[in-house]
């Protein structure tokens, strides 16, 4: 549900009537670089990025702001099929994104073949209630020829008759002050939704367990990644370190021995990592501590995900 901050309505009278704000939702496949592209047009690392599918499980909102707009970024998880309670959760926050959206991006990889029709059906019955403009982006356009990319645009047009279709490689940054562009072009006239200050609607907490959750990611291979998820237990900011307590959440007993490593070599390497990018992200030193608990079938059980936060 959409929802006008109370200093965004007090300032509304402040804003010229020409103001633009609204919502995009970021929609595809897993890995079509959704979340490298939202952090590319904000100009910072809101959400985590890794070469494996899936990564992104939440939906983040990443506000960009300007004197003569507010658009308000969702960047959702990969359409897929549910196989567990987590990935229901998952694609409801893909459905509120498309409930919420006054603009929706559909972000699609040209150097991979998936199979899009779950993506196609889901936007064609979005589309078939309510008219909302249709940006395809056609990602990763530096790694094909112009053969391809035309033959896809051609594609595109016949499938979901969008307004546009933009390829553009988010990764190296051609063509993404276009999507920009495109955005304002289709964006309605509103008084910002949020204080001009934000960048994000979520907590600082949230980012810490991203982090981490990334490292997990980008450290690990075949199930470790799927089978994790990263509580915060205590998040205490003071004036010159930011102390972090975690708990890293396992499915099974040999998950956590991978998880940890010998003599806690695994862990260590994880908590390093995520101390960096933390300090970075946060401007101040960081105190990590890591524990792994495992919690059996937490991605079929509805009370653990909405205390991880699905909710």
């Amino acid at each position: 549900m959409k929802e006008l901050d109370l200093d965004a309505i007090l300032n509304a009278g402040k804003e010229s009537e020409n103001h633009q704000a609204g919502f995009v939702a970021l929609v595809g496949k897993p890995n079509s670089g959704k979340s490298t592209l939202m952090n590319a047009v904000l100009g910072e690392k809101l959400a985590i990025v890794t070469h494996k599918a899936q990564t992104t499980r939440h939906r983040i909102m990443g506000i960009l702001n300007n004197e003569d707009y507010q658009i308000v970024f969702s960047d959702t998880p990969g359409i897929i099929s549910p196989k567990y309670e987590l990935h229901e959760k998952m694609m409801r926050f893909v459905e509120k994104s498309l409930e919420d959206a006054d603009v929706i991006l559909l972000v699609t990889s040209l150097d991979e073949s998936h199979d899009e029709e779950d993506a196609i059906q889901k936007l064609k019955k979005v589309l078939d209630k309510k008219k909302i403009p249709l940006i395809v982006l056609l990602n990763k356009s530096d790694l094909v020829n112009q053969e391809i990319i035309d033959e896809k645009i051609a594609r595109w047009k016949e499938v979901l008759n969008p307004q546009e279709v933009l390829p553009l490689s988010a990764l190296e940054g051609f063509d993404v002050n276009e999507v920009l562009q495109l955005i304002l072009k289709y964006l309605p006239k509103h008084p910002a939704y949020y204080d001009k200050e934000m960048l994000t609607d979520r907590p600082e907490r949230f980012f810490a367990a991203e982090i981490i959750r990334e490292k997990i990611f980008l450290n690990y291979e075949q199930e470790i990644p799927y089978s994790t998820e990263v509580g915060i237990l205590e998040f205490k900011d003071t004036p010159k370190i930011l102390r972090i307590h975690a708990e890293i959440h396992v499915e099974r007993k040999s998950q956590k021995g991978i998880l940890i490593g010998k003599n806690g070599s695994a862990l260590k390497i994880i908590g390093t990592e995520a101390r960096l990018d933390m300090e970075a992200f946060f401007g101040k030193k960081v105190f990590l501590q890591l524990y792994v608990r495992i919690s059996e079938d937490w991605r079929k059980k509805a009370d653990k995900l909405n205390w991880f936060g699905y909710k």
